[in-house]
């Protein structure tokens, strides 16, 4: 047998603890205070980025299975915010005037990266939001 896999073998009871798949809320939770443990010891240090990589990992498999993102339309988003903050279609001086900003509510035209990035840093989310 490769040397490798024997200490491997050996190891795995200990090294299972912090590498293996979360399958329980409590595994994540576990996973999650893990990496945020390594990050706060090793910093910038690039020597660990693949342990750090591969809890991300972990953490992201779990996520993406238990807690899934749905893809938000522009549109709903930008209704959800005027909703929660009251605001009217001539209220987003990022957009431009009245009709591109009830084109966009519509669906007829998208945002661009400038309305993007301007309305990112009016309401502190990210840019992801709008794309």
């Amino acid at each position: 047998m490769n040397q490798l896999l024997e200490n491997t073998i050996n190891s795995w009871p200990l090294v299972a603890q912090v590498l293996s798949i979360p399958q329980t809320k409590a595994d994540y939770q576990r996973t999650v205070t893990l990496l945020d443990e390594l990050i706060d010891i090793v910093g910038d240090d690039e020597s660990h980025s693949r342990l750090t990589d591969t809890l991300s990992l972990l953490v992201e498999s779990y996520e993406n299975e238990h807690y899934p993102m749905t893809e938000v339309a522009a549109q709903e988003v930008l209704q959800s915010i005027m909703q929660e903050h009251g605001l009217r279609d001539r209220s987003f001086p990022e957009i431009g005037d009245q009709d591109k900003m009830l084109g966009i509510l519509k669906g007829e035209q998208e945002l661009n990266s400038q309305q993007i990035r301007a309305l990112s840093e009016r309401f502190q989310v990210s840019e992801m939001v709008f794309s």
